[in-house]
């Protein structure tokens, strides 16, 4: 599943957030990067369709079925279903899950049922949402955990839920904002391998500020700043943006580290 992203501007009154991005998403892991105020979780919602540009278009090649987007809020209930209509020439339909940073879940409910909610919520028809949830619930290693209630679950494991909250309806592109922020190592070490194993099959794309998992997850990253894409390309691309660098004495920089700040440092960073 291959996304174009041009000339996607967006505002929000006289505030521009986003200018004229142009970004192609691959299938696998695709990281992006960028300061507070960069514009990330803004461009993840036009992406998804959850804000319409104020200028370009996202299109979406070879779908294969309908679009739709489950999106869990502050309060933990359902969104509904949101349009696809992201832009003039998008080229077919396609079904997207997105996890935010920040969701509540039920926990009074059961693992299994949370899950499936979501199924219905999504278009999954009534008699097989318990099947899918229970197969998103497996994909995610929480089968055990299935007809436990939420408030029992961990910190890891509840994000884990989420993630099985944005599978079940089977999307073939999943769009994760900060999935590994608060987890302590042990935790952060099983989301991201879940995630290096959804992007086997599908297109993720990962919104973080966590630079070792860019490195250990994605193929391609890119990076706003003043909301504008001023880097797409590989980890190792953006390393070499800090290539030139004299390691600071106490050598505690990662390569992707000098790299990013580099970068950042060379193009103004935020406003």
């Amino acid at each position: 599943m291959e996304i174009t992203v041009n000339g996607v501007s967006y505002a929000y009154g006289r505030r521009h957030v986003l200018h004229e991005v142009d970004w192609v998403l691959r299938p696998g892991v695709t990281g992006l990067l960028g300061e507070n105020g960069a514009g990330k979780t803004t461009l993840l919602t036009v992406l998804i369709g959850l804000l319409r540009p104020a200028e370009g278009v996202v299109t979406v090649h070879n779908s294969r079925s309908a679009r739709s987007l489950r999106v869990l809020g502050d309060d933990g209930d359902a969104s509904g279903i949101v349009s696809a209509d992201v832009g003039a020439d998008l080229d077919g339909n396609v079904r997207f899950g997105f996890v935010p940073q920040r969701f509540s879940l039920p926990g009074h409910m059961r693992v299994v049922d949370v899950v499936a909610y979501t199924a219905w919520v999504n278009g999954v028809p009534p008699r097989e949402c318990e099947s899918a949830a229970y197969d998103a619930v497996r994909s995610v290693a929480l089968g055990d955990k299935a007809k436990d209630r939420v408030r029992s679950l961990s910190g890891g494991q509840r994000q884990r839920l989420g993630i099985a909250a944005g599978l079940a309806h089977d999307p073939e592109v999943l769009v994760l904002d900060e999935p590994t922020v608060g987890l302590d190592p042990g935790q952060r070490s099983r989301v991201r391998d879940l995630i290096a194993e959804i992007g086997q099959t599908r297109t993720v794309v990962l919104s973080t500020h966590l630079l070792d998992d860019v490195s250990y997850l994605c193929q391609r990253v890119g990076v706003l700043a003043r909301g504008r894409l001023v880097f797409d390309g590989t980890v190792t691309d953006l390393e070499r943006q800090g290539a030139t660098e004299e390691r600071r004495t106490d050598g505690r920089r990662s390569p992707i580290e000098r790299g990013y700040e580099r970068l950042l440092d060379n193009v103004g960073g935020i406003e």
